[in-house]
Formats: structure tokens, sequence, C-alpha cells
């Protein structure tokens, strides 16, 4: 078997997640984490700040510098959620629907490329292989725990 850390690696390389900031857009540095909140906060209608940091597997204390941040930069909103005031839940302002709408296109540009590359099988086994990889990856005791040293 090949070694599976080092391919991981390359892909890690090539896919950019190992750079500081995923892109800029709208004269917005965007890091990778705040790139993967944004996301998530567009694919759900109020989420509350519990839920997002739970779905992206991190701790409240960094999520709430990411969503801070975020706040400044004017792309979320986070409000007190109406029937629970202790409970915030996030939204994105029409600057955030904008920057998360073009990463998103981005995204999906590059993704669009790289497939073109193969075959339609050769497509569908990468994205079989990827949807049982994360599968097996959820039902891990490690799965989205940092590695301890």
């Amino acid at each position: 078997m090949e070694n599976a850390r080092e391919l991981f690696q390359i892909m890690t390389r090539r896919f950019g997640l190992l750079n500081k900031n995923c892109c800029t857009v709208g004269g917005h540095d965007i890091s990778l984490a705040q790139s993967h909140l944004l996301y998530e906060v567009q694919r759900r209608h109020n989420p509350s700040m519990q839920q997002i940091a739970e779905v992206l597997g991190t701790d409240v204390t960094t999520f709430s510098r990411q969503v801070q941040a975020l706040v400044k930069m004017g792309l979320v909103r986070k409000n007190p959620d109406p029937s629970d005031g202790r409970v915030f839940v996030l939204s994105l302002t029409e600057q955030g629907s904008s920057v998360a709408g073009t990463i998103d296109r981005q995204m999906n540009e590059y993704l669009e490329e790289v497939f073109s590359y193969m075959s339609e099988f050769e497509q569908e086994t990468v994205l079989r292989s990827v949807k049982i990889f994360n599968e097996a990856m959820g039902k891990s005791s490690k799965c989205c725990a940092p590695v301890s040293g």
C-alpha cells in the first residue's frame, strides 16, 4: 500500500489547506477556518454559535474569535436568540452572503477543473471513495480532535 500520509500531505498542499488565508474576496483576507464558518452559516437558517462550533469540531473559544473577526469585517451578524437570550444565533450580512457565494463559486470552478482531467468513472470513484473515507473518519474516536504530541 502506498504511504497514505504522504498522499494526504500532497493533497492538502495542493488544495491549499495549509495556507494561512484561503482567499481574498471583496478586499477581505479570509482564513480557511473563516471560510468554513461562512459556508456552514450559509447552509443553515440562523444557527446557534454552539451548533456551528460542533459541526466544525472546534472549541468555542477559538470559534468565538473567528466569529468576532467576521463580525468586525461586516460579514456575519451575531444576535441573541429571541427565545433564549443566552444563546447567540449567526447569520450572514448581505456582504457576507456575497463573499460566501464567491468562495463557493471559486471552489466549485477549481473542483470542476480538477475533475475535468478524469474520466466519468474516475470522478465517480473519487467521490465515492471520499464519501466512504468521511464516513470512516466519523466513526473514529480520534476524528476531529487535534493530534496530541
